[in-house]
């Protein structure tokens, strides 16, 4: 059945270079499996019925995107079914929102610098995450949270600290969930911050996987 998502990339704090070979990479997997993608950094779409998508994705979004019509908005959304998918700086996001912190399940504290580490793959039966082996190598920025998601989350995948310089969160550090909000489903990954990785095979699947799992599709 085909399917509509909504990618939101407004920032209106730090800005990622990697923003349009991000929303090039979600309308090339939406081309290729089957649903259409609307991409907007404008908030009024928020002030509008957001009925007609299965998801809404941030995509590294950054400070406070949302108008307070905006957040009331997306807030029912979720409440009454709508899918949810955060992408790396939505973590980053509406800081003033204490329902976005809950909606989210963790918020951005720092990270090292760009760098190879290794994820380590904690549950293999979620579709953003079954195509990946038990110890993924990729290149990203190691998100640290203000605080470990994991008594509110599925823990998907989590930092190897060990594998890289500059970690700060030790032994219990996820990268990629997913969690239920009222009757819909939200997942996030802290991964894709360079454009080289909306280009790499293994992260486009764990997009795809997350994107579709949160529209319950």
């Amino acid at each position: 059945m085909p399917f509509r998502v909504l990618v939101y990339t407004r920032t209106t704090g730090y800005r990622h270079d990697s923003i349009p070979d991000a929303v090039a990479a979600v309308r090339s997997l939406g081309a290729a499996h089957g649903f259409g993608v609307d991409a907007t950094e404008d908030p009024g779409a928020f002030e509008a019925p957001l009925d007609p998508y299965a998801a809404v994705v941030f995509l590294s979004t950054s400070g406070e995107v949302l108008t307070p019509e905006g957040r009331t908005r997306l807030a029912a959304y979720v409440e009454e079914g709508g899918g949810f998918a955060g992408v790396h700086a939505a973590a980053c996001t509406e800081y003033d929102w204490p329902y976005y912190g809950e909606l989210l399940g963790a918020r951005f504290d720092r990270h090292p610098d760009l760098q190879p580490g290794t994820a380590v793959v904690e549950d293999h039966g979620h579709r953003a995450t079954q195509h990946l082996p038990p110890l993924w190598e990729f290149t990203d920025e190691w998100y640290d949270f203000r605080a470990s998601p994991r008594a509110s989350v599925r823990v998907l995948a989590s930092a190897d600290e060990s594998s890289y310089e500059g970690g700060g969160m030790g032994d219990d550090h996820p990268l990629a969930w997913c969690r239920e909000q009222g009757r819909g489903r939200v997942f996030y990954t802290a991964l894709g911050h360079a454009s080289e990785a909306y280009e790499d095979p293994d992260f486009r699947a764990h997009l795809l996987g997350g994107i579709t799992w949160a529209a319950v599709l």
